[in-house]
């Protein structure tokens, strides 16, 4: 009688820990969970403010829990060739960031998150391909590439909106652009002349604007300068008409510095007029 009853006390414990198993569950801070029913959705679980994480209560043997990651997951886009608006094939490979936002849209729409990831994966595929394929390869290799890479992702969000994926688009990057190896060096040599033509268009503006900054100045100067003489020219009058002696006397000064230098001979008479005010003094009387 007493293993009969100790048989049927673990049977009822066993039960009970089932049903207990069965009926409560926790919802860890990081996750949100959905509760089904006969395979519907009949209440969520840590997806709003309203409703926290912890040890919840379900009916048992008739509804589930299943969870999910509330943080930001990262998928990463298989590599693939790129047709660009110049006819050049690129091999991209980029990555994405998303969150589930929507966990019941989510669920219903894809099911796990493998299925979540292949849909993803080709809404990636093709945003890519839309962007990307309307740019040049110089503009995604170096060009533009942050701004198409803003384009890629508001693109894909705007997708995912649209296909009611229940998912949230944070970050898209791509991490290389590469030209396949048959047509890189084409691509560069491209590219390289390109550079060499805009530097050279630089340059010749550039010596253009010289000769015109050269050709100012010397038009300035000598309109500076030709103003000078004449001042100068006006001035040497004005003084000489007041004292026509000391004109003379100047002029002759003037003489004798530009002829009589170290190694100048000059044969002339000792009472030459060219001596007069060597002898004479500056009035040359």
């Amino acid at each position: 009688m007493t293993n009969q009853r100790l048989t049927f006390l673990g049977i009822i414990a066993a039960v009970a820990l089932i049903v207990l198993s069965q009926t409560f569950y926790v919802v860890d801070q990081t996750h949100q969970a959905l509760v089904i029913r006969l395979g519907e959705v009949v209440r969520t679980v840590n997806a709003t403010p309203d409703d926290g994480p912890g040890l919840k209560i379900k009916v048992p043997f008739l509804e589930t829990q299943l969870p999910f990651d509330k943080r930001n997951q990262a998928i990463q886009v298989n590599r693939q060739e790129i047709l660009t608006a110049n006819q050049e094939r690129l091999m991209v490979d980029a990555f994405v960031r998303y969150r589930i936002d929507d966990p019941v849209r989510f669920y219903t729409g894809l099911g796990d998150d493998r299925v979540a990831k292949d849909r993803l994966n080709s809404v990636i595929n093709a945003s890519l391909r839309q962007v990307l394929g309307s740019a040049s390869s110089e503009d995604i290799i170096s060009r533009r590439r942050a701004a198409l890479t803003r384009q890629v992702r508001e693109n894909l969000s705007d997708r995912t909106t649209r296909s009611r994926l229940g998912l949230q688009v944070i970050d898209v990057r791509i991490r290389s652009a590469d030209l396949p190896e048959a047509n890189q060096e084409a691509v560069f040599d491209r590219m390289k002349t390109a550079r060499q033509q805009e530097a050279a268009r630089i340059r010749a503006e550039g010596e253009q604007k010289r000769l015109e900054i050269i050709a100012t100045a010397t038009q300035e100067a000598e309109t500076i300068r030709g103003q000078a003489d004449a001042e100068r020219s006006r001035l040497f009058a004005a003084s000489f008409g007041q004292d026509p002696s000391f004109a003379a006397y100047y002029r002759s000064l003037q003489a004798y510095d530009a002829s009589l230098g170290q190694d100048t001979t000059l044969v002339l008479s000792p009472d030459s007029a060219f001596f007069r005010y060597f002898s004479k003094g500056p009035t040359g009387q």
